[in-house]
């Protein structure tokens, strides 16, 4: 089979990844190739994949057990993905800085999304990287940062009166809820493979630092908020029809940009289910000796 190549889209993230079918079968090489690719540039992207939802579920499992969203529709063929079909009878309400699914104690480490209807134009995706994020602070702030725990909250997230809980009605919105308390995790994660650090805080689902007051909590977090939106660490993804987006979900936010209603956009995503965060210098004793 030919060599993949990876072309870099900018430098703090994002490649193109060419000379791959992801509906046939990948050999060894091949999948090594992904993964290296994925570990470097934190988001790649393939361009004219014409997978079937259970191709583009298989090429997802084999990278890890696959997580079912408790809301959004599932596709008959492949449950373990949704879709993401919006139109102006179903305006988006995921148009803000988020990592996915961190309401759960083992977020996802990755998802892969493949367009299946595009409008004309508009409708971009854009990431933001987390490690290069983070090493743009001071040496002092970083360190501080380093010592906290933030909550992260379904709820905050999916509110009963978004079109998300609208859509899957009041009784699975509520099921939902309870079935996703809050959970904690540290503001800043190391991530498990590189051993690098990046921010874990998100507008979408962080809710508030632990052991400080809301005041506190809210001016910190607003910082990071805005500071992770700088186009120095952003790559910014004009799809087009059957490109796949897959995502580090561990180092990277991403924003799905609004701006094509009352065109319809469908997409399908799987989501790939990860470990549970952790800063390296808060790790207990028991999970270092497991290394």
């Amino acid at each position: 089979m030919p060599r993949i190549t990876t072309r870099p889209l900018t430098p703090a993230i994002g490649a193109l990844v060419e000379n791959v079918d992801l509906a046939g079968p990948l050999d060894e090489e091949q999948f090594a190739d992904i993964q290296a690719a994925l570990l470097k540039h934190q988001v790649i992207f393939f361009e004219n994949q014409r997978l079937t939802p259970v191709q583009h579920r298989d090429f997802a499992a084999r990278f890890g057990a696959l997580h079912t969203h408790p809301l959004y529709p599932g596709v008959p063929e492949a449950p373990e993905l949704f879709t993401l079909d919006n139109h102006q009878a179903n305006p988006t309400d995921n148009d803000s800085w988020h990592t996915d699914v961190t309401f759960i104690e083992t977020p996802p480490k990755a998802a892969i999304l493949h367009a299946h209807l595009l409008p004309a134009f508009g409708g971009d995706t854009i990431w933001s990287n987390m490690k290069a994020a983070f090493e743009a602070l001071s040496p002092s702030f970083r360190d501080y940062l380093t010592t906290l725990d933030a909550v992260h909250d379904f709820a905050r997230g999916f509110p009963a009166s978004g079109v998300v809980a609208g859509n899957a009605g009041a009784e699975a919105h509520a099921r939902a809820v309870a079935a996703n308390p809050p959970v904690t995790h540290p503001v800043v994660r190391t991530h498990p493979e590189t051993g690098e650090d990046g921010l874990f805080v998100n507008y979408t689902f962080t809710d508030r630092i632990v052991g400080l007051t809301r005041k506190e909590s809210d001016a910190i977090l607003g910082m990071l908020f805005e500071h992770i939106q700088k186009p120095e660490f952003l790559v910014r993804w004009r799809w087009s029809e059957n490109a796949i987006a897959f995502w580090d979900n561990r180092v990277t936010q991403h924003y799905a940009v609004n701006d094509y209603l009352p065109a319809r956009r469908v997409m399908v995503r799987a989501t790939i289910l990860g470990d549970r965060p952790y800063h390296r210098s808060r790790r207990g004793a028991e999970a270092l000796a497991a290394e």
